[in-house]
């Protein structure tokens, strides 16, 4: 079963598309699963469809870069240390993956991974350079940690470019969470390739600095 892990709606401040575009466009390609991650907020939960199991999801920024928590109930506050934010998630029942980890500006960085008691790793976002996602992959591998993949979709049409494979008997978001305990899953899909990289790197950078260099 493919599901999109890290998806953004407009309830995010940098997402452009809605929860009915995000299930519509889930359908059309085929998914069996997705997560919501909006930053720092979860005001499109509670979400339920018939066809596709939804698991709860938000992406927090910590003082050190973006934590991707799933099956949490509650939103996480913003701006807590990586052990913190962690521990809050874990209180919750829910696990906390490391996001994009070698993204420059948004990114945890291998320090900040390793030791942690992190549950995943995100090794494949669509939104990264390739470059950026075997590093990721390979430190998954190296600590010994589950590798997620997502396609960080902020619009419509890049939903499902990178995707987690799960078994296909999971029936909903709580078998989701044990197959990634288990490690049962792998990451699919495509990279952000150069061209496309130089232009969204350009965007980002310009809106980092209009923000006073302050994380999303």
């Amino acid at each position: 079963m493919r599901a999109d892990l890290h998806i953004h709606s407009d309830r995010s401040s940098d997402g452009r598309q809605s929860i009915k575009e995000i299930i519509r466009r889930s359908r059309e390609i085929g998914l069996g699963a997705i997560a919501v991650t909006d930053h720092n907020n979860m005001d499109c939960y509670p979400l339920r469809d018939d066809d596709i199991i939804v698991l709860p999801g938000m992406e927090i920024t910590t003082a050190d870069g973006h934590v991707l928590a799933y099956l949490i109930t509650e939103p996480v506050p913003r701006g807590r240390g990586v052990e913190e934010t962690i521990d809050l998630i874990h209180d919750q029942g829910g696990i906390a993956v490391a996001a994009h980890p070698y993204r420059w500006w948004s990114g945890l960085g291998e320090e900040n991974v390793r030791g942690r008691r992190f549950d995943a790793v995100e090794a494949l976002n669509s939104r990264s350079m390739r470059i950026g996602n075997r590093r990721a992959a390979r430190l998954a591998r190296n600590i010994g940690l589950p590798a997620t993949g997502g396609s960080d979709a902020h619009v419509t049409d890049h939903v499902g470019r990178a995707v987690t494979m799960f078994p296909d008997d999971c029936q909903n978001a709580e078998d989701l969470v044990k197959a990634i305990r288990r490690g049962d899953i792998s990451p699919d899909g495509r990279s952000r390739g150069l061209g496309e990289s130089f232009a969204y790197g350009t965007r980002s950078i310009m809106k980092w600095m209009r923000r006073g260099f302050r994380r999303l």
